[in-house]
């Protein structure tokens, strides 16, 4: 899980600069209600970010509807809706 953090922050500072491309890092920050040191953070990756966090970016970049498909599991035909998961 944790090599898929880095890819993370990279499409949260792609999205960032497409979406405000006149937001520094700092200014970004503040919309999202985390300080700017968090934001590296979050733009790197690292793990000790709440993923809150992240949502909330999500929230401010108009990309909050996709935010749940990270944990979506799609049906199988192979899968047994009588057993659990």
């Amino acid at each position: 899980m944790v090599h898929h953090l880095p890819s993370l922050g990279e499409n949260l500072r792609h999205a960032r600069k497409r979406r405000f491309p006149n937001d520094d890092l700092a200014a970004f920050a503040l919309r999202v209600g985390v300080s700017r040191s968090t934001l590296q953070k979050m733009e790197k990756g690292e793990l000790s970010v709440g993923i809150g966090k992240y949502y909330r970016a999500a929230q401010v970049l108009r990309l909050s509807d996709t935010f749940s498909d990270l944990l979506h599991l799609e049906d199988s035909l192979f899968d047994d809706p009588r057993l659990p998961l």
